[in-house]
């Protein structure tokens, strides 16, 4: 039977007592594998497992612990990578029938980093075609469940992994970030989700290194496990142009002192239409770090649509530069949303196109003013509770009569200026027992604050305890 407890034991200390040889990886790699197995009929979380290997490395793992071997920070500690992330000789197919058979030559930096750090990849996560939405579904792989009710989303576009987390089938996931695709299954699925400043890991997978909305960033239950695979993770790589030259000195475990910070909160960023039981609650995380010596202050940041708008718009030119080849050959195996994003792409014009940077330029002028007084910035990480498995984000997009954007996410606008950290943390439960979450954003490279500030309120208002009805 699975072994629930060990299920949900965090990957620090899974480590910890790996080399210790108070647990064998064997026992922990076999445990993963038969959660897995027991909870992908539900979720549809996987759409690749490695159980011989898996086991075969598990065992090779638990030799290098007896005979004395130097081991890695991750030694013999089952992890999910994207099925969006390239794996040498393993199929990556992008959650796309273009790329059903698609096999890579060789890791991205993030998987050799975290296999190389003794990590045992389990299994390869559901992403929607392309990660181009914030639900997790598409034509090859069918529809990914929340772990909280399977009937909703788990977010996406790293909606698996955020999935295989929060059901205890692995401790720590990677995921790709766009414009919330770690954030939004962090949230939805009552987890931890990261972006790191820009260039922090290295994005080394793209046909362009001078994008610069594009993140690696962890899924953990626990901000130590993200901190973890985020100082496992960091540059620089010097095939990154955008890769920060100057790495962080991460401490383990992360300290939760928040006396005498300054954090603006702004619950709707000027814009947004915000669920009552969603801005509730985060505002019950600003009084509990309050009452852990923060000046917690409301701001009105004052952006307005134009600034979700302009993402929007970069995003479907972004996807299209990297797959749009495919419109006029394979268009009936592509996600008709992925078809309308494409058509609409090669409608903006060059210059139209440049000046979606005018309007990032005055989103960071604000946030600037806010960062000149303020340690932080506080708001929800999505609006609303995880709405309906088979919806899509332009299902969610409109408008309430006072003018305020209906949307799934509160996530975008901060890769408009990728430089800032930008973490969720759970805030809370709705009455229908779906997860709410608080985003931390920080000043440009400060990774170390919104770490710190989501260490406060771990402390205060722990969540590692809940575990999904599954």
């Amino acid at each position: 039977m699975v072994n629930l407890d060990l299920c949900y034991t965090p990957a620090v200390t899974l480590a910890r007592r790996i080399a210790t040889r108070e647990i064998s990886p064997v026992e922990v790699v076999a445990n993963s594998l038969e959660r897995i197995e027991e909870i992908n009929p539900k979720l549809n979380c996987f759409c690749f497992t490695y159980p011989e290997e898996a086991l075969e490395k598990a065992r090779a793992a638990e030799h290098a612990v007896m005979k004395g071997a130097s081991l890695g920070p991750l030694h013999g500690v089952p992890i999910a990578i994207k099925d969006f992330t390239p794996t040498a000789g393993k199929t990556t197919t992008m959650g796309s029938r273009v790329y059903r058979d698609h096999v890579p030559k060789k890791d991205a930096r993030v998987v050799s980093d975290l296999l190389g750090a003794g990590a045992i990849m389990v299994g390869k996560t559901t992403t929607p075609e392309f990660a181009h939405d914030g639900f997790t579904h598409s034509p090859l792989w069918g529809v990914t469940r929340n772990p909280w009710n399977p009937d909703r989303t788990p977010g996406g576009s790293s909606g698996g992994s955020g999935a295989a987390v929060a059901s205890g089938c692995v401790p720590l996931a990677e995921g790709s970030d766009m414009g919330g695709s770690v954030r939004i299954p962090a949230a939805f699925c009552g987890i931890v989700g990261l972006k790191p400043s820009l260039g922090r890991i290295p994005m080394t997978i793209l046909a362009s290194v001078f994008d610069n909305i594009s993140h690696f960033g962890p899924l953990a239950r626990t901000l130590d496990d993200a901190a973890l695979f985020l100082d496992v993770c960091q540059g620089p790589d010097e095939y990154d142009i955008m890769s920060n030259p100057t790495p962080l000195d991460i401490p383990h475990p992360l300290p939760g002192d928040v006396e005498g910070m300054r954090i603006a909160m702004d619950i709707d960023l000027g814009f947004y239409h915000v669920d009552d039981e969603v801005a509730a609650n985060v505002e019950r995380c600003a009084e509990v770090l309050a009452s852990a010596g923060a000046v917690v202050e409301e701001v009105d940041l004052g952006w307005q649509r134009e600034c979700a708008d302009a993402w929007l718009d970069y995003w479907n030119v972004y996807l299209a530069a990297f797959f749009e080849q495919h419109l006029d050959t394979r268009r009936d195996d592509l996600d008709p949303n992925i078809v309308t994003m494409f058509e609409s792409a090669r409608k903006m014009d060059a210059i139209a196109f440049k000046r979606l940077e005018f309007v990032r330029t005055r989103q960071w002028e604000r946030l600037c003013e806010i960062f000149a007084d303020y340690d932080a910035l506080i708001c929800p990480t999505t609006p609303a509770e995880a709405p309906h498995a088979s919806g899509s984000d332009a299902d969610q997009l409109g408008e309430t009569p006072d003018g305020k954007m209906l949307s799934n996410d509160m996530t975008l606008v901060f890769n408009n200026v990728s430089q800032c950290p930008a973490l969720s943390v759970p805030s809370g439960m709705t009455a229908n027992g779906l997860a709410t979450a608080l985003q931390i954003v920080g000043r440009r490279f400060e990774d170390l604050t919104v770490l710190r500030i989501g260490a406060a309120i771990e402390k205060l208002r722990p969540w590692a305890h809940l575990r999904p009805p599954l």
